[in-house]
């Protein structure tokens, strides 16, 4: 599998669906979901931002290099990134 699969998601994960752990948080009008993934042994942080504008659910996905011993621990994780990108990035994040 190759390095860019592996770091956007493709391949390991059959659907193409990732698991939300725990629960969703709303910040400024959008939603974020922890999705993190195991790899190496460790779970890799990994989340979802989404909002709708204009009728339409517009989606960004991210992923991290933070690695945890823990889904729960690389889920908190995730959910801080996903504020700290909401804060500096707002809806630019969608384009």
């Amino acid at each position: 599998m190759s390095l860019l699969k592996k770091l956007f998601g493709g391949g390991e994960k059959s659907g193409g669906t990732a698991e939300v752990v725990g629960e969703p948080a709303e910040h400024k009008g959008f939603t974020i979901r922890a999705t993190p993934f195991p790899q190496d042994g460790q779970y890799q942080t990994c989340g979802i931002i989404s909002k709708e504008i204009d009728g339409a659910t517009k989606e960004h996905k991210f992923i991290r290099a933070d690695r945890f011993p823990s889904a729960d621990l690389a889920a908190e994780q995730a959910i801080r990134k996903g504020r700290q990108i909401v804060d500096e990035q707002g809806e630019t994040i969608f384009n």
